[in-house]
């Protein structure tokens, strides 16, 4: 996938510019985050954010990129839904209980590639500034060239890649059905002069008809209600 995703940077900038979308919701986006406006920090960051499912979506260019795309986010998918079902049962819920409750059979699925090309000055560049993903579960995968940093007790802690692996993140819609029980993570993407970093991220979120709130199973006794649907 990786490889599928560097052949859609590489392409034209003028192909590029046909999937550039207009909304946050359009299915397919591609753009830049370089914004030579900004004086104090420039982000540094080439993208495409694709929704996947319920509905598959993809540019149709280059050639292969749609197939591999596919298989990948079909994997990721069956992969997501199982850790999910194991974090269902660590709570001590019934392990379908976030599939039901969050209708995650129509859940959206996000494929996001990120590349970082080499930065001249990156001390005063940023990848990605810090944030939390939308979404129960994000799972990244990387080139092998670090970027990625998390806070951590009040710092921030450098992710080292490891190879032939995966790396998930927990996110915001999982901090809330969790009625804080799991912390979504707080990250961000710092860039170097001297390698491009890759990274396809894919974020697992419930239907858009669902309204998230704790599940009421974790709800109950002591526990008060730490969000509001």
């Amino acid at each position: 996938m990786l490889d599928a995703a560097r052949g859609f940077f590489d392409l034209p900038e003028a192909e590029k510019r046909e999937y550039a979308g207009n909304h946050v919701l359009d299915p397919i986006r591609c753009g830049t985050s370089f914004n030579p406006a900004v004086e104090d920090v420039k982000y540094w960051r080439d993208y495409f954010k694709l929704i996947v499912h319920p509905v598959f979506t993809s540019p149709s260019k280059p050639p292969g990129f749609s197939e591999a795309l596919l298989g990948y986010a079909t994997c990721v998918r069956k992969m997501t839904m199982e850790l999910l079902r194991g974090i269902s049962e660590a709570l001590g819920l019934e392990q379908h209980c976030m599939e039901r409750e969050l209708d995650l059979y129509n859940g959206v699925q996000l494929v996001a590639g990120n590349l970082y090309p080499p930065c001249p000055q990156p001390e005063l560049a940023m990848g990605l500034p810090p944030h939390s993903d939308h979404g129960l579960l994000t799972v990244l995968l990387q080139n092998g060239v670090g970027g990625l940093q998390v806070k951590h007790g009040g710092s921030w802690v450098h992710v080292r890649p490891a190879p032939c692996s995966f790396l998930v993140n927990t996110g915001d819609h999982m901090e809330i059905f969790s009625n804080g029980r799991i912390k979504s993570v707080l990250h961000r993407a710092v860039v170097n002069s001297w390698a491009t970093r890759m990274s396809i991220a894919v974020v697992q979120g419930p239907s858009l008809e669902t309204c998230v709130r704790p599940t009421p199973l974790l709800v109950k006794g002591v526990d008060r209600r730490m969000f509001r649907g």
